[in-house]
């Protein structure tokens, strides 16, 4: 009989432990077991502080900060931009262009890119399906001719109704990309004077 006792005496303490006492009104605060550092002592982002003179919690940024992974020196890679301010003509000396870089940057493209712009770049990915707006065609003469340095800043930070990249694709993603893009518009505007001589004859060119 004893063990009856305990064991309804456990459940009566476990059920009150998980509901409680529904409906019961209390001015005192209730018992945290594990309070989780809930109350710290901390400043929130636009609270006062009377530790600063200002009495401000946010403060300014030092003269001359640089975020963090944004000090790099080769404007070319980094920004797209020659040292004269201009847009970088062609893919920078410093990043490698072979067959694995225009893999990758078709990897990329197919991700990131083809959604809206098409796996040809002709404009007609799956959004223009579901009515999201027109996309541009790669291959008209304006961006034909644009700049690659202007072409990885749009992919940098966006343009128009397009949101930047650059949280989700690093920079050396981004020149494979614009490499890519490069090879999608030859491709479109390829002549039989492209081909190779050793290669014509496989394509039955005279």
């Amino acid at each position: 009989m004893r063990y009856v006792y305990l064991a309804t005496f456990f459940v009566v303490v476990l059920t009150v432990g998980i509901l409680g006492f529904r409906g019961s009104i209390s001015s005192r605060p209730p018992l945290e077991v594990f309070p989780d550092m809930d109350r710290q002592p901390k400043l929130r982002p636009q609270d006062a502080s009377t530790f600063f003179a200002d009495g401000r919690a946010d403060r300014p940024l030092p003269v001359g900060v640089v975020a963090r992974g944004s000090m790099r020196a080769d404007a070319a890679v980094y920004q797209g931009r020659a040292a004269v301010g201009d847009w970088v003509r062609g893919i920078p000396s410093a990043v490698t262009v072979d067959a694995r870089f225009l893999q990758r940057g078709r990897e990329r493209y197919s991700i990131s890119c083809a959604p809206c712009h098409g796996a040809l770049g002709d404009g007609n990915g799956i959004t223009k399906a579901y009515g999201m707006g027109a996309t541009p065609t790669f291959h008209d003469d304006r961006l034909r001719t644009m700049a690659e340095g202007e072409v990885y800043n749009t992919i940098t930070n966006g343009k128009g109704t397009m949101m930047g990249y650059a949280d989700k694709v690093v920079p050396e993603d981004r020149w494979a990309i614009v490499a890519y893009v490069r090879a999608l518009q030859r491709a479109q505007h390829g002549s039989v004077a492209d081909v190779p001589t050793a290669h014509k004859a496989e394509l039955g060119i005279q």
